[in-house]
């Protein structure tokens, strides 16, 4: 899934897809310093299930946090859609309420790894020996009305709606899966153009398209 808009750090930091967990081998490396191969799977419905229970588990570690909802989005919230078999799930919070849920999910197991330079959207780690360990997933506290947490559901939104686009969007990934790739930010780069198509087609502004993509894009090297 593509990232928001982000604050302009000193060093370019990572997008969302490099944020992915390496227990299921996602993201592997060919040798010390080879290419890399990034997986990408067809779509399981076992993946809303999982996604069932860990809102649950979600929802039980944040007891007494105001939450806005709990949204499951990335490639595998979409039906039908290949994807890395990574769950992509939005805690979302008003902003007042932000520390507490980071607070919650620290105390049950989760580590803040910040907002990864992507404003409003906090990266939470899950425990790898947790009861849950084996759903590999991406949890990030999402501050409510935030164009990362738009972005998110207006992807996940037109992609469910769209069956062409979807299927165009994963023929992009499945093509990139076959490829021995310098690093992952190929992989987040040669999405761009289909992203921006679907993008555009939720209606996401030509200025947060904008601030998207340079995200996205790999720096020169």
């Amino acid at each position: 899934m593509p990232t928001a808009s982000r604050a302009a750090p000193s060093a370019r930091t990572a997008p969302v897809d490099a944020c992915v967990t390496h227990r299921t081998l996602v993201v592997a490396r060919l040798g010390d310093n080879g290419p890399v191969r990034v997986t990408v799977l067809p779509y399981n419905p076992a993946w809303p299930e999982a996604f069932t229970t860990i809102r649950a588990a979600l929802a039980t570690a944040l007891e007494g946090v105001p939450v806005v909802a709990i949204e499951h989005v990335g490639s595998t919230s979409v039906p039908g859609l290949a994807a890395k078999p990574v769950l992509d799930i939005d805690v979302v919070v008003r902003r007042a309420d932000l520390d507490a849920a980071i607070a919650a999910l620290v105390a049950a197991g989760y580590t803040h790894r910040g907002d990864l330079g992507v404003p409003d959207r906090h990266a939470m780690a899950a425990s790898t020996t947790d009861e849950h360990a084996a759903v590999t997933r991406n949890v990030y506290v999402c501050v409510e009305g935030s164009l990362s947490l738009r972005n998110h559901l207006a992807v996940r939104d037109t992609l469910r709606a769209d069956p062409e686009l979807r299927d165009a969007y994963a023929a992009v990934k499945l093509g990139l899966a076959a490829q021995e790739l310098d690093g992952i930010e190929d992989y987040i780069d040669g999405k761009n153009e289909v992203v921006q198509r679907i993008l555009a087609a939720a209606g996401i502004s030509d200025d947060d398209r904008g601030s998207i993509l340079t995200v996205n894009t790999k720096p020169a090297s």
